[in-house]
């Protein structure tokens, strides 16, 4: 059993978070956390001067509001919206709160996931602790 879980959250077609988080509450520890993250990624300049100057804090409160509910009925669970890129900063993430478990979703690799890489597969290949993929 895990101790410190990260669900790491995307909001793109086909990843299912809410199966992401039943296997996260199965794989804690009894007086284990789970830290559910989303990443904002940076935004050109150029674009996000043509955006409200409040559009990030706006931006975390909705996907804060849209996170909430996964949480509901499991203990000891905090949700986390940061701005970054979202493999490095899952992985930052990990190391800085010594996460002993990733459980994060991924899609089918398609030929852009063979040249570029997806941001689960650069979760698995880097970190440095367990990873279960959620397909």
């Amino acid at each position: 059993m895990y101790k410190n879980i990260l669900v790491p959250v995307s909001f793109e077609a086909g990843r299912d978070a809410h199966r992401a988080m039943d296997i996260a509450n199965a794989l804690r520890a009894d007086d284990g956390t789970i830290t559910i993250l989303h990443v904002l990624e940076h935004l050109p300049q150029y674009a996000s001067s043509l955006l409200p100057a409040d559009h990030l804090e706006t931006a975390r409160k909705t996907i804060t509001e849209k996170l909430t509910p996964l949480a509901d009925g499991i203990a000891h669970v905090e949700v986390l919206v940061v701005e970054g890129h979202s493999g490095r900063t899952i992985l930052d993430h990990t190391v800085e709160h010594a996460c002993d478990c990733i459980v994060i979703t991924s899609h089918r690799p398609g030929m852009q996931d063979y040249f570029l890489g997806s941001t689960a597969a650069r979760v698995v290949r880097h970190a440095s602790c367990a990873v279960h993929v959620v397909r």
